[in-house]
């Protein structure tokens, strides 16, 4: 037996669900129905920017399958402009999921407890998790090899759940990927990493809004980040 296929998630439903060519008759078009999660998937990765794994983490499905979704969506929408074809949006197999309180978790880019220079060198990354405001548990990542922007870090981060990350300097092409993956950047946090996380619970951190193009680390001379 075929195994059931396992239900969607998804965060909204459409305030419009039939759109179609103006002028004419609805009864003169035939239609294409595009399902609910094959909405959510455009509206996801197209309309926010997820990358498909971060999407396919928001749905509760595989990176493969939020794919296989969201290619049949776009060949649906492109198959009622191309034709004229009314594309109206109802099915599915999905469940309707709440924006609800949980913890939230945030990753600092570490080293020796303090909040790392350079995003891209750090040797851990220090998630806590806050509930309420306040700090309920914190755990030690161990940073993969490589540049921060091009190791798969963001990735890793979303599935441990992290929203937010504090970090002391960080390339724009780091920050792409990272918001790519629905994880807020903090930039030009400083000193211990459980004082920096308690000043911004307490609303007294801010981001720096810029970011760095070439950094000094460890005498390792200089190192471009923003790509």
């Amino acid at each position: 037996m075929p195994r059931p296929q396992r239900r969607r998630c998804i965060r909204t439903i459409p305030g419009t669900c039939l759109f179609g060519p103006l002028g004419t008759p609805s009864g003169e078009h035939s239609e294409v129905t595009l399902s609910l999660d094959e909405y959510e998937a455009l509206r996801l990765a197209d309309y926010e920017g997820l990358y498909q794994e971060a999407a396919a983490l928001r749905m509760g499905v595989s990176r493969q399958t939020f794919g296989r979704i969201l290619e049949g969506a776009h060949k649906k929408v492109a198959e009622a402009l191309v034709y004229g074809k009314i594309l109206r949006l109802e099915g599915g197999n999905t469940i309707l999921t709440k924006e609800e309180k949980r913890a939230m978790k945030i990753a600092v880019p570490t080293r020796d407890g303090r909040v790392d220079s350079h995003f891209g060198h750090c040797e851990t990354y220090t998630l806590f998790t806050v509930e309420e405001g306040k700090i309920t548990s914190e755990e030690t990542f161990t940073a993969p090899t490589g540049c921060g922007c091009k190791s798969g870090v963001a990735a890793d981060l979303a599935r441990q759940g992290v929203g937010l990350l504090i970090a002391g300097g960080i390339g724009s092409g780091a920050m792409g990927v990272l918001n790519s993956f629905g994880i807020q950047v903090i930039n030009g946090a400083s000193g211990p990493v459980s004082e920096v996380v308690s000043a911004y619970l307490a609303g007294n951190l801010s981001t720096a809004g810029t970011t760095c193009e070439h950094h000094h680390h460890h005498g390792e001379g200089a190192h471009r980040c923003g790509s």
